[in-house]
Formats: C-alpha cells, sequence, structure tokens
C-alpha cells in the first residue's frame, strides 16, 4: 500500500537570523552548567493545609498568599545558618507545615521551627545510609545498608528492621528491577505508626560479570541480572510495627516467581494492597492483606490480557474513607480511573477518555472532585483537570497549550502550574481551581536568544496502517529551501518513552540543535507505535516481534523525508541509544541502502540477553517464542551491513549489559564484516558528566565523516 502523507505545522521555534553566538556542542552537552536552559524557581511547595506556597528566590524562602497574590513571609539563608551553622547553601525541604520544614543535613534530616527559629529534631542516620525515606509523622528516616533496612528517629540512629545474613536477599530496595512503577522499596503508613517494605531473594539468579579496571590489577564485580527465561528473584513484603519494634512478613508464596507491584496502605493502616502479577504478565490481582495477620483478605479485582497487563499505580484512597479508592486501568484501551471498594465492588468509571491519564494530584476540601493530570487529545502535551467523581465532568484547568507540570494545594483551591511549550521556554503561575483565573508568578527569558539556532518544527504522517505518527524537524540556521541536506534520524522507538513533546526545544536535546547549525544538518525524530501515551493499541503492536512495526513506521519517516526538497536522499544517517540502539541496528542491517551511517550507543541486540521483567512482557520468554527471539535477534543481519556502522558501550552497563554488543562483533568476525567498536571504561548504562561531551562528539563526528 502507498503510505499516505500529511504533514502540519503545528509550532516553530525561531529565533531569526541576528544572532552571533555559536553554539558549540560543549556548551550544549553542558549546557545545564552554562545557562543555556530556562531558569526557573526551585523549593516549590504548598504548606500543609493552607493556600500559602513557598518557593526560593535567591537565598530566601518566600512564602505567598495564594488568594491575596501577597508575600506573608521571607525567611532567609542567613537567619536559617544561625541555627545549623554548617549549612552552606539553602536546602532542599522536604516537606512544609504551617510552623515546620523539613530538610537533610549531611546525615541527619532536621525539622526547623520557622515560626520560633528553633531546632525542633533532629533524626541522625548512618553515613552510609541509602535509599533514605523520611516521614513526618513518624519523624523517623528508614534507610538500607548494604543488603539490610534500618530506621532512625530522634533517640536512635539505627533500629533494626532486618538482619539478613545472606546477600541474595535484599531489604528495603527496588524490586524487579524498577519496572511496574516501583521506584523505592519502603513505604510509611498514614498515621507514620508501620513501615511496609520490599525484600527479594536473588538466589535464583544468575551472576553477572562486569569488570572493574580502575583496581590494580583489574577486579571482578558481579551483579544480579535475571536474563529472559532464565530464574529471576522471588519477592516479600515486610511490615515493622514502630511501637513493638517487631518484623512480620505477608503471607505470599511467590516461589513461582511472580512479581508484588503497587503496594498501597488503606488510611486506617489495617491492610495492604498488593498487585500481584503473573510471570507471565498477562494476568493480575489486586489483593487485600490484614496487616496484623499476614493474611490474604480478598481479591479485589483482577484483569487478563492477551499481551501483557502491567499496573504502574498505587490505589489513591479517596478522603474520609478506608474502604473507596481510585485505580488506574487500560482494560477500555486507555489509562483511566476506576473507584472501588475494598470489598471489590465496582462503584463506577470515573473517567471515559479517549487519551491517557496520568496521574492524581489530590482531591478538593470536601472530595466531590479529583484532579488528574493527562496528555488531553494531543498526546504530546499534559495538562491538569478537574473531575467530579459523581458526574464525571470536567473542566480543564491548564488552557496553555504546551506541557503542564502542577503542584496542588491540600484542598484544591489553588495550583501552582509550570509549563512549556515551543516558543515558551518557561512559565509558572498559580491557578484558581474554582475561578479559573491565573497568576504568573514567574517567566523565564529564552536562554538562547544570543546564539545562532534554527527552527524546530512540528508535523505528523500517516503510517501504512492510517495510524497518526507524530514528528519533529531540527533545521539549520539560515536554512535554505533551494538547498540539499543531510540528515540525522535520531530514534528511541520503544515503550514507556516519547521522544517528540510540546515543551521547550519539542522534547529534544540541545546538542541537537548544535549538530544541525554547524554542520548543516537536518535532525529528523518520529515516535512510532510501541512508543508511550497513545493508548494500548498503539504500545501493545510490538507484542512478540519487537521492531516489525517500529520499523515500518520509521521507514515512513524516511519516505517523507525523501519527498522533501531540500533533503539529500542519499545521505540520510541513524543514531539512536538503548532501545533506540536496538532499532538504530535494526533499521541498518535489516534495511540495507536507505541509510549510511549508524551509530547505536547500549544496544539491544538479543532480547534473550535483556532482563526477564522488561523483555518478557513484551517477547515472552525465549522458549515461548523462538521464532520473534530468532527474527528481532542483530547479528543475524550483520551481513547486509551496507554503509559504516559504530557500536558504543559502557563496559559496565547494568542495564543492557555488554554481552549484547560482544555478540554483535562476534558474528561481525565471523561473518567477515567490518564495523566499528568503541567503549567508555567504568561508565554504566549512559555516559554522563563531563565524558558526556566525548561521547557525543564522538557520536557526531562519525556520521559527518562518514554519511556521504
Amino acid at each position: 500500500m502507498k503510505k499516505l502523507f500529511t504533514f502540519l505545522f503545528l509550532s516553530v521555534l525561531f529565533f531569526g537570523f541576528s544572532q552571533e553566538k555559536e553554539l558549540t556542542i560543549d556548551d550544549a552537552v553542558l549546557g545545564y552548567y552554562k545557562g543555556l536552559y530556562p531558569t526557573s524557581i526551585y523549593n516549590r511547595h504548598w504548606v500543609e493545609n493552607t493556600n500559602t506556597y513557598v518557593y526560593q528566590k535567591e537565598n530566601s524562602l518566600i512564602f505567598t498568599n495564594a488568594k491575596s497574590n501577597t508575600i506573608t513571609t521571607n525567611i532567609s539563608f542567613e537567619s536559617l545558618q544561625k541555627t545549623y551553622s554548617n549549612l552552606k547553601r539553602f536546602p532542599q525541604i522536604k516537606d512544609i507545615s504551617s510552623t515546620t520544614f523539613s530538610f537533610q543535613n549531611g546525615t541527619a534530616i532536621e525539622t526547623y521551627n520557622y515560626v520560633s527559629k528553633t531546632k525542633e529534631t533532629t533524626v541522625s542516620f548512618d553515613e552510609k545510609a541509602e535509599n533514605n525515606e523520611f516521614n513526618s509523622k513518624a519523624k523517623a528516616v528508614a534507610y538500607t545498608l548494604d543488603n539490610n533496612l534500618f530506621i532512625a528517629n530522634s533517640s536512635n540512629p539505627k533500629i533494626e528492621v532486618t538482619n539478613i545474613k545472606d546477600k541474595n536477599i535484599v531489604s528495603g530496595q527496588t524490586i524487579h528491577r524498577s519496572e511496574f512503577g516501583i521506584y523505592k522499596g519502603t513505604f510509611w503508613s498514614p498515621k507514620g505508626n508501620y513501615l511496609a517494605f520490599y525484600q527479594k531473594d536473588e538466589s535464583n539468579v544468575t551472576n553477572y560479570p562486569l569488570v572493574d579496571v580502575n583496581s590494580y590489577p583489574a577486579s571482578l564485580k558481579n551483579i544480579k541480572y535475571p536474563m529472559a527465561g532464565q530464574g529471576s528473584e522471588q519477592a516479600k513484603i515486610g511490615i515493622f510495627n514502630l511501637a513493638t519494634q517487631k518484623t512480620s512478613y505477608l503471607n505470599i508464596d511467590t516461589s513461582d516467581e511472580h512479581y508484588l507491584t503497587n503496594l498501597s496502605w488503606t488510611p486506617d493502616e489495617k491492610f495492604v494492597l498488593i498487585a500481584e502479577i503473573n510471570r507471565g504478565q498477562n494476568h493480575y490481582w489486586l489483593n487485600l492483606y490484614n496487616v496484623e495477620t499476614g493474611n490474604k483478605v480478598k481479591t479485589i479485582l483482577e484483569e487478563t490480557s492477551d499481551k501483557w497487563t502491567e499496573p504502574e499505580h498505587d490505589a489513591i484512597f479517596i478522603p474520609n474513607s478506608n474502604t473507596n479508592f481510585l485505580w488506574f486501568s487500560e482494560r477500555d484501551g486507555f489509562m483511566n480511573l476506576y473507584q472501588y471498594t475494598t470489598e471489590g465492588k465496582l462503584v463506577k468509571q470515573v473517567t471515559k477518555f479517549n487519551w491517557v491519564v496520568n496521574d492524581v494530584l489530590g482531591f478538593d476540601a470536601k472530595a466531590k472532585n479529583v484532579f488528574i493530570t493527562g496528555t488531553s487529545e494531543d498526546a504530546r502535551e499534559n495538562h491538569t483537570y478537574k473531575v467530579n467523581l459523581k458526574s464525571g465532568k470536567y473542566t480543564k484547568l491548564t488552557t496553555d497549550a504546551g506541557t503542564h507540570r502542577t503542584q496542588l494545594s491540600s484542598d484544591g483551591s489553588f495550583l501552582i502550574d509550570q509549563y512549556s511549550n515551543l516558543s515558551t521556554p518557561n512559565d509558572i503561575n498559580v491557578i484558581d481551581t474554582k475561578k479559573g483565573t491565573s497568576t504568573t508568578i514567574y517567566t523565564s527569558k529564552n536562554p538562547l536568544k544570543d546564539y545562532k539556532i534554527g527552527t524546530t518544527e512540528f508535523g505528523s504522517l500517516k503510517g501504512e496502517d492510517g495510524t497518526k505518527l507524530y514528528t519533529r524537524i531540527i533545521k539549520p540556521a539560515n536554512f535554505d529551501a533551494s538547498k540539499k541536506y543531510p540528515v540525522m534520524v535520531y530514534v528511541y522507538g520503544g515503550p514507556h518513552a516519547q521522544m517528540i513533546t510540546n515543551s521547550w526545544l519539542g522534547g529534544s536535546n540541545l546538542w541537537m540543535q548544535a549538530f544541525a547549525t554547524a554542520n548543516d544538518y537536518i535532525v529528523f525524530t518520529l515516535d512510532n507505535r510501541g512508543s508511550a501515551n497513545r493508548g494500548f493499541a498503539f504500545e501493545s503492536i510490538i507484542h512478540r516481534n519487537l521492531g516489525d512495526a517500529e520499523i515500518s513506521d520509521q521507514l515512513t519517516g524516511i519516505d517523507y523525508l525523501k519527498s522533501l526538497n531540500y533533503v539529500d536522499s542519499s545521505r540520510i544517517a541513524v543514531n539512536g541509544w538503548s532501545y533506540g540502539g536496538f532499532m538504530t541496528t535494526s533499521l541498518m542491517l535489516r534495511n540495507p541502502g536507505v541509510f549510511t551511517t549508524a551509530v547505536a550507543g547500549g544496544p539491544v541486540i538479543d532480547w534473550k540477553y535483556y532482563e526477564v521483567m522488561y523483555g518478557e512482557r513484551y517477547m515472552d520468554t525465549p522458549q515461548e517464542n523462538p521464532e520473534g527471539y530468532n527474527k528481532t535477534k542483530v547479528a543475524n543481519y550483520i551481513k547486509n551491513l551496507d554503509g559504516k556502522m559504530l557500536i558504543i558501550h559502557g563496559s559496565v552497563d547494568p542495564v543492557v549489559v555488554p554481552q549484547h554488543s560482544m555478540s554483535l562483533l562476534q558474528e561481525a568476525i565471523k561473518q567477515k564484516v567490518q564495523i566499528d567498536f568503541f567503549t567508555y571504561p567504568m561508565h554504566e548504562h549512559n555516559v554522563r558528566g563531563y565524558d558526556r561531551v566525548h561521547l557525543i562528539k564522538k557520536m557526531m563526528n562519525y556520521i559527518v565523516e562518514n554519511n556521504k
């Protein structure tokens, strides 16, 4: 079928032609340190149970009443330093009430009474502590040392929660390799009387060898890495009672290596909700457990899919209820909210959007409305809505086009709204959620106004099946439509990621702008099927066949580029990292002759070498889907190489382990195919810090030198 094209210019980032400064790769990569990204105001918080917000201005904390828009208090760094003499700068606030705020000060959490200007509590913890989580109600910090979990309070810096000698058993840290929305391993109860925590037994997980080349001689550094189809971790959930200082465990048998996710407490602290997912990830059960006995009370709900199920959000209880909560589900094709009771009754579907709900911010004072964030009809944007829990009627509170990140006051009366779009670097407003009025409290100047920058343009194409695909084109400064320009296609293409957003720079990295102008290049990106924020059908098309739909959509983009008079279709290169590295190598080798040059960083080459949780969700196991694994194995296509290809890998990458690139090099040698390879010693999955300048130059120079 002939591909259909539609292209729509939505907005242009344009700085004119009067600028004189050159934006170098060095400056662009280190842009945050050089003032090349929009400025903002930091330490923004709502004061609990008030309509007062705070933010840091220079070296002071400013308190402002949102209703009257007047400054009520000003706390200077100098006044804080009188109480805490070792402070070098204004600290990051963890939480703030009408009288106190808390912050980390070295190896302690301090609670400062800013009304009386005195110390209230100090909670000290071990200097080697990791995964710290402070709870203001308990006035305690949960933290880990090696594989064990501890709590510190004002009277004891090291209360033992676990004491397990076996290093295979790890407590208080993330489990399941941070999939399923898991980003931490400790969960304080609502009133601070208990601490729930994840524990994983990695005895069945094989060691993967990484090498520390900075020791003399080089030394072995084993990590636990569960590869697809092999042994995985077994999870448990512990409960620590602060009053009795005893640890117990929920009675869950995970000998089948199923997943324990989305842990949430009931407000009365009597029960814990756990979403339990089978290892095949096509069935989950939301189960209710009794904290006192550890026994399962009931299954509240369950969902199945012929592709995958992936709950990523905790239950959110409606204020003043121990039984009614909101639950995220994609069952109707888009992530929406449903109201359930702990008895298992579906009260109603709260939202019925044909777009993605991303988060719940909170409720209003009488819990009649819930405040949510979501993509809205344009998946490149993010907005905040007020939704009536009873009627489902909703009001869009963020009206300016763009990507909004909002903070809700305790009673839902006001929002702090930070947003940007292609022409707006960073605006921060306070929105009255009842009146809909907005007051600007900060506007960033364009940090690139003195630099020679091209344009960033949004568009959309239709894929072979008619699906709408969003695109972004970066053109160099002094672009001349009568000339022919080479192209670099920048690709990611995998789940849980979106490259194109209506935000400052359009979701691109600043180095792409620098590269385009310095080398007279077009930089093109397309978000293919499989990527985020377009609904379940759009994302799940990739199931068991990673690469197929994604490549088809990327080639739609290539056909479009070739239709443009100003594109030199004989000079198209492709570049990507991680899943983008898989896409880069797959595009280059499965479609010889389309690209002259490819640079792939940290590429997935063979999905059987990737981790259980992510890999098996999208591909099932190698035993269940041998055809799919064989088809996606990049090394199978190395003999097709037509052009130049550079593979880059961090030497101690714990995410896409070095075995991926090694397997491709091994097959290239076997097939007598010449490819290029570069490693970054002692860097993990990405190259960070000042070394990143070296990386970007390495990639861009390779493209310019070979895309001929």
